[in-house]
């Protein structure tokens, strides 16, 4: 009996939509944000290297208040589907718009700081609410 050689895994719309039907919530929303990184045109999060001038976009995780050397420091995750990165705001206690859940494109110089990425008083942008 010859067998007809197939393929692991069925291409095209189908296998996307199979691929989503099993994916996780958090899978879903990471693909989303990635490819919203790529039309925006800015760099992964995953991609970014200490002292790299970098555009970055994607979504506040969390935002927290916290003294940094005794001047107060309003810190926030961005997730863009690659990585975190930590935005910083140093001498600001808070920011109108600057809430978890909402969109974000910063820009500036990505510093490292125990393996994780950095992004000090960036120039920033808040994206739209809702579908854009």
């Amino acid at each position: 009996m010859s067998a007809v050689p197939r393929s692991e895994k069925p291409a095209g719309r189908f296998r996307r939509m199979l691929d989503r039907l099993s994916s996780s919530q958090e899978d879903l929303e990471s693909e989303e944000l990635r490819e919203d990184a790529e039309t925006t045109g800015c760099t992964k999060i995953g991609d970014c290297r200490d002292r790299q001038i970098v555009t970055v976009t994607g979504t506040l995780r969390t935002v927290t208040l916290r003294p940094r050397a005794g001047v107060p420091a309003l810190e926030a995750e961005l997730f863009d589907g690659s990585a975190a990165l930590d935005v910083v705001w140093l001498g600001r206690r808070s920011i109108v718009g600057i809430e978890p859940g909402r969109k974000l494109i910063a820009s500036g110089r990505i510093s490292m700081s125990r393996g994780r990425r950095v992004l000090f008083n960036p120039k920033y942008e808040l994206r739209p609410l809702g579908r854009e």
